[in-house]
């Protein structure tokens, strides 16, 4: 028999997760589906994935052998008090929630779950998420492997301890945030020289995309390959020169830490 997977929440998150399983080919249409309150949100993922789809939270936990809880951290308290008599020791519960440890989400289920603690990121809209997970002690290492397995069609992942899924939050979690913000500032800049602004999103996006493809695929040191870029009395170290002036490398540390220490105490 094949393995049904559930959603509790079809947002953004819960939808690309959902694509990149199905087009994975990880899991039949037929045997996913999710609950929302929005019966729009809900049409919606009916009309475009061919899943099945409810407003009862109890149903979408009844059916599921694993079970993605992807709604926002507030709601978990709320979810977990409505499918908590229904879930069983045979499920896996999968949460995406920042700052919600696994001692948290077993504590409100009030009895012994398999769960894994997940933090993806939204590029898995396009399927280049980052994501890190952590099990509990009652996930065996072949039902690790089966999620991994299974969250591999929309992210890369990598299994860590659980005292390092904050950092996970600010360094992948939160981050594309970070880089949209410097990808527009490229482009804002781009178009002040006299680009067009289609274009600008364009080379600033492209320049992002190919160095990160360069620290993956070279495993060189950032630092190596940016002093690659910085010719003697060059353009570009001029560039660098104002950047460190203007204190950008302290400005994304300081901004990364702040994010840890909010997700730490959510």
């Amino acid at each position: 028999m094949e393995m049904k997977i559930g959603f509790i929440g079809c947002g953004n998150m819960g939808g690309a997760m959902m694509q990149g399983i199905l087009d994975s080919g990880k899991c039949q249409k037929e045997n996913m589906m999710t609950s929302d309150k929005s019966q729009a949100a809900l049409q919606a993922k009916k009309d475009t994935l061919g899943i099945k789809v409810t407003t009862d939270n109890k149903e979408v936990a009844a059916f599921a052998d694993v079970l993605f809880l992807a709604v926002k951290p507030q709601f978990y308290e709320a979810v977990i008090q409505e499918i908590k008599d229904v879930v069983t020791e045979k499920q896996i519960i999968v949460t995406i929630a920042p700052g919600k440890t696994l001692a948290w989400i077993s504590g409100q289920f009030g009895k012994e779950l398999k769960i894994i603690r997940t933090m993806p990121n939204t590029p898995a809209m396009v399927k280049a998420g980052m994501m890190g997970m952590c099990p509990n002690e009652l996930v065996t290492e072949d039902e690790v492997r089966m999620i991994r397995d299974i969250c591999e069609g929309f992210s890369e992942t990598e299994v860590i301890t659980e005292n390092l899924m904050d950092v996970v939050t600010a360094v992948s979690g939160s981050s594309p945030a970070y880089v949209f913000m410097f990808i527009e500032a490229m482009a804002d800049a781009a178009v002040a020289g006299g680009m067009a602004r289609d274009k600008a999103y364009k080379f600033a996006a492209q320049a992002v995309m190919g160095s990160a493809k360069m620290v993956l695929e070279t495993g060189r040191h950032p630092g190596d390959l940016k002093d690659m870029v910085c010719s003697p009395a060059g353009t570009t170290i001029q560039a660098v020169r104002v950047l460190e002036e203007k204190g950008m490398r302290s400005a994304v540390f300081e901004a990364m830490m702040k994010c840890l220490d909010i997700s730490r105490n959510m």
